[in-house]
């Protein structure tokens, strides 16, 4: 869920804030220096990650099978499950940027090894296993400063996050084609390369990023103590965290239900589904069906730049009903015009959620603590996808892929109905921009 941006400009002479008058007849601009050197960074860093399963799958998976597979991307997850919430305190003491370029530069490094060795022959199962790790970790630093960025690069974080979330379901598309082209053209060490180049511009971009000196000082407005580099500090930065995530039903409540998504829903769903549309209707139309679901993302995130709705978690929930028709169309082997089809909707469905739960938790989580909230509400929805993952396999044997998909349908439909039956999220409003324009939470939100 998660998920990340942009940032406001004024215009460059006026050094006092603009008039509540000022702010509801004039967008303030999106595309300024800071929002678009953040915006080059990660959609070149999105672009490489998105490249990575296609080189796993066929690099790694030609020398060392599907186990081999399996236990990279295990190692990279796991560590990444296990890290993220040092990763939120970490970009909390130092500030985000500086988190995400330190991760980005580790990152070069742990791609351009793997580059190296796959130019070299063929690499030992070990070191892959060891650069999984420490990319796994990297991004577990990268990944909670995400959200704490947004805010400071865009004035309207609801804008900011469609518009990388349109960003992001276009490099899914363009990736995952470019590896494959790649690694038949020229093999994997071409794909690793291009993948570290990525992180060197996103991290070059960030570096550039100029924040105001109030920006700054954001990172530094958390407990003071805080700041000591001692075990007991470290414990206190993460109970503080702990503490502000639980403090809000509507968001700890949102991470219950996905942890209950991963395992029934997302994690399940791709080896699922995959494996019966390309028994059905044959290899190809996974691949288009992916490129649909894609497809739907776009049309979600710009639909996400156009409404505004007074209760975003509310509206997100509904358009998550239209989820379920993705796993459902599967499962019920219907024709492939109505599986594409289901994939538009899923796609959209997502998007449009994603874009409404990331500017909530940006607009209604205090700066100071803004990573390692979010570093939580990652921890719980990646472990439950991780887990998802690892059952499917062994679900089979209980039940046909079918059956299990009609199960995931139930568990989309039963979450939304939970999501709306729980009135701290069905009732949270979008908070309104400070005269500052920073967003605040609306009067008595509270820490509903």
């Amino acid at each position: 869920m998660t998920t990340t941006q942009p940032q406001p400009q004024p215009q460059a002479t006026r050094t006092d804030p603009p008039t509540a008058a000022s702010q509801t007849s004039v967008r303030p601009p999106l595309w300024d220096r800071r929002f678009t050197l953040y915006f080059t960074a990660r959609t070149v860093s999105l672009f490489g990650d998105a490249m990575m399963p296609v080189a796993a799958a066929l690099a790694i998976g030609t020398l060392y099978g599907i186990s081999g597979v399996g236990f990279v991307l295990g190692t990279w997850t796991g560590t990444f499950v296990v890290l993220v919430l040092f990763g939120g305190v970490f970009a909390d003491r130092l500030g985000a940027r500086r988190t995400m370029v330190g991760a980005d530069l580790v990152r070069v490094l742990t791609q351009g090894v793997l580059a190296a060795a796959f130019f070299a022959g063929p690499p030992p199962f070990w070191l892959l296993v060891t650069m999984a790790a420490l990319a796994g970790a990297a991004v577990a630093m990268f990944q909670p400063g995400v959200n704490g960025m947004v805010p400071l690069v865009a004035r309207e974080p609801q804008r900011a996050n469609a518009v990388l979330k349109v960003a992001d379901a276009l490099t899914q598309l363009l990736g995952p084609a470019l590896a494959g082209l790649l690694i038949t053209l020229t093999g994997a060490g071409t794909v690793y390369t291009v993948d570290a180049a990525t992180f060197l511009l996103s991290a070059l971009c960030l570096a550039l990023i100029r924040l105001t000196p109030a920006h700054t000082a954001l990172g530094a407005a958390a407990d003071p103590g805080s700041r000591a580099s001692t075990g007991s500090a470290l414990r206190r930065d993460l109970h503080q965290g702990w503490r502000e995530f639980r403090a809000r039903t509507w968001m700890w409540a949102v991470i219950f239900i996905w942890m209950g998504y991963g395992v029934l829903l997302f994690g399940p769903l791709v080896p699922l589904s995959s494996a019966l549309i390309d028994t059905r209707l044959g290899p190809n139309a996974y691949g288009l069906a992916v490129s649909f679901l894609g497809a739907g993302t776009v049309l979600g995130g710009l639909l996400a730049l156009r409404l505004r709705p007074a209760r975003p978690l509310a509206a997100g929930a509904a358009a998550m009903v239209l989820y379920t028709v993705l796993p459902l169309c599967v499962a019920l082997g219907t024709p492939l015009p109505v599986v594409l089809a289901g994939h538009i909707l899923g796609g959209g469905a997502l998007a449009f959620w994603s874009v409404m739960w990331a500017t909530s938790v940006q607009t209604h989580t205090p700066p100071a603590v803004l990573n390692r909230v979010s570093a939580y509400e990652l921890a719980g929805s990646v472990s439950g996808i991780a887990l998802g993952q690892i059952l499917a396999g062994p679900a089979i044997a209980l039940a046909s892929p079918g059956r299990l998909l009609l199960v995931s349908a139930a568990a989309c439909l039963a979450g939304c109905v939970a999501l709306f039956a729980t009135p701290a999220i069905r009732t949270l409003r979008r908070a309104a921009p400070t005269a500052g324009g920073s967003p605040g939470a609306p009067a008595g939100s509270g820490g509903q």
